[in-house]
């Protein structure tokens, strides 16, 4: 088949800049080929290269007692004592899923999967944070209904339990939705398996479901900006197959317990290619395949396309030949193709054969090695303006505004979609706060939470960015968890544009100062960048997921608010309303700065809670809507009334971070008071639960009313 000619369009069409395509001129000292071209595009863009983003990503902090395995592998590995680990990582879809809703987050389910069990993990829990649109937007009703039903299609076939997560809407995802996935498993810490290739001559396995044209470009497509050429990208999103993937996760453990196995990679953005020269690369070995041996489900696939297919339920392998038919017949059993397609080689290549010519013929450390790398000009965010006054309002109107925005209603109508129980280990399904899955066998749990607030990061990205952290840092421990280790998900806008790179690097070096300060040091991670539609941004939106471990389930914060209960407020209260939520909401603003993170503090309190479980009979942290919304939530979850005492609009709906409500009785109220005074921490009564009624001050409404309002609010605006 007749190649293109290699054009200024076609060089602008694969996502590379003139001075990139000069230094591929320079490296390989001619004119590359079509498919060498596309390998090239594969591998420098920014979803695969992360060009934007090394600089800066290298500050984070990656390393800590608890840590096997740090990022550049598949998934990040955390130690859970006993000789066990736990492997997780968060990864987006975004521009898949804007596209086709549907395969887009099925597909972003299935990849996040798959990089969890690639490293010998049986994956045991999921969680996914989802921004959208106005939900008066045109799109924004489909985008919803069309992601959650493909995130439920695939993990409910798969089998995996979703136990946590967030939605949120806001116009700025109008035209660019994101959809984070995050999945974790559970391993031998001994039984790890890597993607650096290993020995010469090695056999170079096609593992799983056969390539086809779904995808191809993908990871290009996702390297860019929207414009109103979006539905010309429709071919560039993959179709998934969740039973197929559940055969080859079978399939793989299987295949790992046998020893067959030196390096495994999952085939993901750019596929074949990326899997390939990523073994390669980390082994400091050169690959050779054989395209004719790659099982396709299309006829006349160029190399071009085999080799930046998409297609999914697909690994690549490099097999001990000693074993190569006992893996072949795991596979077969199955029902699985398992074909040799290529061997590693000593020499610095990357060499593709296709119908007896060679297509491609490149010097592969380069590939990986030797992608663009750029310190991006970039503007700090200024400091925002004080805040306008903002005047008192009825508390209960105030409440029952933010439990019938969708923001912040139940959104049991996304969740009940999910199966939350299988495997039978799940421990805490979503709903209120972090879930939790016990680990198969022991009264070990881990806990789960996923985390962020846009509207502080626009207005404060360092600020912003330690309070991502943060809160997940709470969310766990206010389940009685210790907080492990966390995954990122940053998805911003253009980084070519200075105010946007600034974003970035401000959410960075607030994310790295809180994971060294709370010890959860990123262990995986993902950048999703250029999100923008016709040059407006999202809002910048860096997704903290977070791991805890609960040493014993018998000794976790477990219970609920009962009549007679205490409310306890832990941490100092200052009034913040700025980028609240109540200003949101009530009162259509956003502006005034984000509330500062004291990560001192947010240690002192952290430690104290997990100190006293035996006292705490239910917890919770206080974040979006203040005191008023963390109480009534604890409200809702025991079924019982709730009265409390402050009335004014900054302390009940103040965002003032560090601080937790705890329910429990009168004499452990007395016991943590003291405990408390003796830290150096505040802990103040703030309310009782009892009756039927939510009454703040002179303000009361039924808790019945309220209750009404909070788990139909969501469906009523959505559906």
């Amino acid at each position: 088949m007749h190649e293109p000619q290699i054009t200024d369009d076609l060089i602008a069409a694969h996502g590379l800049s003139s001075d990139e395509y000069q230094t591929i001129l320079d490296i390989i000292g001619r004119t590359p080929s079509f498919t060498e071209l596309g390998i090239f595009s594969a591998m420098w863009n920014e979803h695969c290269s992360y060009k934007s983003s090394k600089k800066w990503l290298r500050t984070l902090p990656t390393e800590g007692h608890q840590v096997i395995c740090g990022p550049g592998e598949n998934a990040g590995v955390v130690d859970i004592g006993d000789g066990q680990a736990v492997v997780f990582k968060m990864e987006s879809h975004n521009h898949p899923s804007y596209i086709e809703p549907y395969q887009g987050a099925a597909t972003g389910m299935g990849g996040i999967l798959r990089d969890v069990f690639t490293m010998g993990a049986r994956p045991i829990a999921a969680m996914n944070a989802l921004s959208f649109g106005s939900p008066d937007h045109p799109k924004t009703k489909s985008l919803v209904a069309g992601v959650v039903a493909g995130i439920g299609g695939y993990g409910n076939c798969f089998g995996v339990p979703m136990v946590g997560g967030e939605v949120r809407f806001d116009p700025a995802y109008n035209g660019n939705c994101l959809v984070n996935a995050f999945a974790a498993g559970l391993a031998d810490a001994d039984k790890i398996f890597y993607s650096a290739a290993s020995g010469i001559g090695m056999p170079v396995v096609y593992l799983g479901a056969k390539t086809g044209r779904d995808g191809v470009g993908g990871a290009t497509m996702a390297s860019a900006e929207f414009d109103d050429t979006i539905e010309e990208k429709r071919p560039t999103v993959q179709v998934g197959d969740p039973f197929t993937e559940k055969r080859l996760l079978e399939a793989c453990l299987e295949l790992m317990a046998s020893g067959a196995v030196i390096s495994i990679q999952d085939m993901g953005a750019a596929g074949l290619t990326c899997s390939a020269v990523e073994m390669g690369d980390k082994g400091g070995l050169g690959v050779s395949l054989n395209l004719d041996a790659v099982p396709v489900r299309e006829d006349g696939m160029t190399a071009y396309e085999m080799m930046l297919s998409e297609s999914q339920e697909r690994m690549l392998m490099v097999l001990r030949p000693e074993k190569q038919a006992e893996a072949e017949a795991i596979f077969a059993k199955w029902d699985l193709d398992f074909a040799v397609v290529g061997q590693t080689i000593a020499e610095d290549r990357f060499i593709i054969r296709h119908g007896g010519e060679v297509k491609a013929d490149l010097p592969l450390s380069n590939l990986s090695g030797a992608a663009p790398e750029y310190d991006r000009p970039w503007q700090a965010t200024p400091p925002a303006p004080d805040l306008d006054p903002v005047p008192e309002i009825d508390p209960i109107d105030a409440l029952k505004a933010l439990i019938a925005a969708p923001n912040y209603a139940g959104k049991s109508w996304v969740y009940g979609q999910y199966d939350q129980t299988v495997m039978a280990d799940t421990v805490r399904t979503p709903g209120l706060g972090a879930g939790i899955v016990r680990v198969h066998g022991t009264n070990k749990g881990l806990a789960f939470t996923s985390d962020v607030t846009p509207r502080y990061v626009a207005a404060n990205p360092v600020e912003g960015g330690k309070q991502a952290v943060a809160e997940a840092y709470r969310n766990l421990t206010a389940v009685g968890a210790l907080p492990l280790a966390t995954t990122d998900n940053l998805n911003f806008g253009n980084p070519e544009k200075p105010h946007i790179m600034g974003q970035l690097v401000g959410a960075l070096k607030g994310i790295g100062a809180a994971c060294a300060a709370l010890d959860m040091p990123i262990v995986s991670g993902n950048v999703s960048l250029y999100n923008e539609t016709d040059g407006q941004p999202i809002l910048p939106t860096p997704t903290i997921g977070a791991v805890g471990l609960i040493a014993d389930l018998d000794h976790r914060i477990t219970g609920t608010a009962r009549a007679g209960h205490v409310l306890l407020m832990l941490g100092e209260m200052q009034g913040h309303l700025g980028q609240s939520a109540v200003l949101a909401e009530v009162f259509n603003r956003t502006d005034g700065d984000a509330p500062p993170v004291d990560l001192a503090a947010e240690a002192m309190a952290g430690a104290f809670i997990r100190d006293q479980i035996d006292w705490i009979d239910a917890c919770t942290d206080i974040s979006d809507g203040g005191l008023a919304l963390a109480a009534f939530e604890l409200a809702l979850a025991g079924d019982v009334g709730l009265t409390l005492d402050p009335a004014d609009t900054p302390t009940l709906f103040g965002e003032d971070q560090g601080r937790y409500l705890i329910a429990c009785s009168f004499d452990k109220a007395e016991a943590l008071m003291i405990a408390a005074g003796q830290a150096g921490l505040t802990l103040a009564s703030v309310g009782r639960f009892g009756g039927e009624t939510v009454k703040v001050g002179p303000c009361e409404a039924e808790l019945s009313e309220l209750r009404l309002i909070y788990e139909t609010a969501f469906a009523d605006a959505l559906t």
